[in-house]
């Protein structure tokens, strides 16, 4: 973060611009593991009506059963649950970086940026008559605003394009997800208005992303892929990995336990 920040500080002296065009870099690099992760996500969507089919012939009761089968389902087409998350899990250190960068770089003292004077400490548009405790302060932040707003819309858009909320857990998990950005809201209403800045112009930009790759992703396209694949595996039957066969076994024990207990 820090030697892209000082090159395009070599041409640039607005630093809210600075941002901006470290933000596109930022964005444009992690678009590889974005798209990944959407497609697997609609690899999921798509496994829906199947999944679905499950469920209406195991009962509920039978949760290590209905695991086993649904597990199978992806083994058979070649999907991971897990595979949404691995880009997720690596952009993290980038997060990790801004979040230090911002209110540490001396540079952004005292720089200001549209409305906000000093982008290494908060942008107040208010002062209120009392604290508002959990870290929110007696001030108002617009930029914390506006990526607590933009923070909500993409959520919405997500969830639409997940299927956790017919999963067990799944509204809390949903509740939990919208939640997120209000506590973001309370923790950077104090913090740097650099990397609330920041953040809105990230988030915003992955809206936009979204929409692009949900426009080129072709589902129908996705789910032949998917049923050419587990043909495959059918007529040339893949060997287990060893954490499903893991997997597996642990579920026939816990079958078994439930089973010896009644």
């Amino acid at each position: 973060i820090i030697p892209m920040f000082n090159f395009f500080s070599q041409y640039i002296s607005n630093f809210g611009i600075i941002i901006l065009l470290l933000t596109l870099v930022i964005k444009i690099v992690l678009f590889p593991l974005t798209y990944k992760s959407y497609v697997s996500s609609a690899k999921m969507r798509v496994l829906k009506p199947e999944i679905d089919e499950i469920h209406s012939k195991i009962p509920a009761d039978k949760a290590a059963e209905r695991q086993k089968a649904t597990m199978d389902l992806y083994g058979k087409v070649g999907v991971s649950p897990l595979s949404g998350c691995v880009p997720s899990l690596l952009q993290m250190p980038l997060l990790f970086a801004m979040f230090s960068f911002f209110p540490a770089a001396i540079e952004l003292r005292h720089q200001s940026f549209l409305w906000a004077t000093d982008l290494s400490t908060y942008d107040s548009i208010m002062t209120l008559p009392f604290t508002i405790p959990f870290g929110f302060g007696n001030h108002v932040s617009l930029f914390c605003l506006l990526m607590t707003a933009t923070n909500i819309v993409y959520t919405k858009l997500n969830m639409a394009n997940t299927t956790t909320a017919d999963q067990p857990g799944g509204e809390m998990m949903k509740w939990m997800m919208y939640l997120m950005p209000l506590m973001f809201l309370f923790m950077f209403n104090s913090y740097a208005s650099g990397l609330s800045y920041y953040y809105f112009i990230a988030t915003l930009i992955s809206i936009l992303q979204t929409y692009i790759i949900r426009a080129t992703v072709d589902e129908k396209k996705i789910l032949a892929e998917l049923h050419a694949k587990r043909n495959s595996k059918a007529k040339n039957p893949v060997k287990k990995s060893g954490f499903m066969d893991r997997l597996e076994k642990m579920q026939h024990e816990q079958q078994k336990a439930i089973k010896n207990r009644k």
